[in-house]
């Protein structure tokens, strides 16, 4: 009932926010111009940068498996990476490819569920610390540029206390494992499986740091190439923006559009942009607009390989597609079987 309730409230709260960007005429108008005038040469670099995100992202969650003494062919982990992506974009709440993708990972190495959890979660959190790092890192560059129009102010200091909480959750975790306190915990304590869950993810990569840096690095490859794919998405509509000041905006529509309140950021990347790039880099709202749209549609289109993977991708061990929820419940089955025997 929490998850149907949470999809509705997403679908209500991007209908609401597409309205609100795209109803009026004169905007609208202003988009036809610019989609008439655009350079499409530059989709397909766009394209091509956002394919190096997926193949740095799967370079990552390779070696993240091999440390976990997982070691699939890498046409193997390649259809399991595009399947969780094509339904990390098309299922809403943004994790219903993860469970997929941990849910297959599972079957095509019995005996080895908790690793392959691990790995899974893993990836998560290391791309986490990633982005903290870039949206520090250019938040402390550029944040008297970005916080000189109130709007904009708004929207950084949100992202700040986004940004606070996420380091704060880290540092929370990352010291609870450390003085090995979820062990300690009562059973039916709640989060308890999902702390002994990090806490042993914690632990393990620790111990294999130059995997855990190369993960990192290949975290860092992804999201700024990732800022690029937008970047050239925003150079076909001839926004005349400059590199630092755009990848300066990239990390608030990153990170905003992450938060499951609609459906895949739909809405609220628009939104964002808008704000931002017209407000701080002069580029027209029209154009603004249509650089979140296009550049959600350069994802979606490199995310639609793993739909067709998923329809001849035959897992080990599984004679049929299974149901997302009974996914799920595997999944949840053996987090809790790792915190019983903790």
């Amino acid at each position: 009932m929490k998850k149907t309730l949470l999809t509705i409230l997403q679908l209500a709260v991007t209908a609401a926010v597409l309205f609100w960007v795209f109803h009026d005429q004169t905007k609208r108008e202003q988009m036809w111009v610019a989609l008439r005038a655009a350079d499409y040469r530059w989709i397909a670099p766009a394209i091509v940068a956002y394919a190096i995100v997926e193949l740095a992202a799967i370079i990552r969650w390779h070696v993240l498996l091999r440390v976990q003494d997982i070691r699939l062919s890498f046409s193997r982990t390649f259809a399991l990476f595009f399947i969780g992506m094509f339904y990390n974009q098309f299922l809403p709440g943004g994790t219903g490819g993860d469970i997929i993708k941990t849910y297959l990972l599972l079957k095509e190495t019995p005996g080895k569920g908790p690793g392959a959890l691990l790995a899974v979660l893993f990836d998560r959190i290391i791309g986490l610390v990633a982005l903290v790092f870039i949206t520090g890192a250019l938040i402390a560059l550029r944040y008297h540029w970005l916080t000189q129009y109130a709007d904009t102010a708004r929207l950084v200091w949100l992202l700040l206390a986004v940004l606070g909480s996420s380091i704060l959750a880290l540092l929370t975790s990352f010291v609870i494992s450390g003085l090995n306190l979820p062990h300690k915990l009562p059973p039916h304590f709640p989060m308890r499986d999902k702390l002994i869950e990090i806490s042993t993810a914690y632990h393990l990569y620790a111990r294999h740091w130059k995997v855990t840096l190369i993960a990192f690095g290949m975290s860092l490859v992804a999201h700024l190439s990732t800022f690029t794919t937008f970047l050239c998405v925003a150079y076909a509509f001839r926004a005349k923006v400059a590199i630092v000041d755009f990848f300066a905006v990239m990390p608030i529509e990153r990170t905003m559009s992450a938060l499951p309140i609609s459906f895949s950021g739909v809405g609220l990347r628009e939104k964002i942009l808008q704000t931002m790039l017209h407000g701080l880099c002069g580029v027209p709202e029209a154009v603004a607009v249509l650089i979140g749209s296009m550049s959600f549609l350069v994802m979606l289109f490199c995310a639609l390989p793993g739909g067709i993977v998923y329809l001849f991708y035959k897992p080990s061990g599984v004679a049929h597609h299974v149901r997302l929820r009974e996914m799920q419940r595997e999944v949840e089955t053996l987090e809790h079987e790792i915190g019983e025997q903790a």
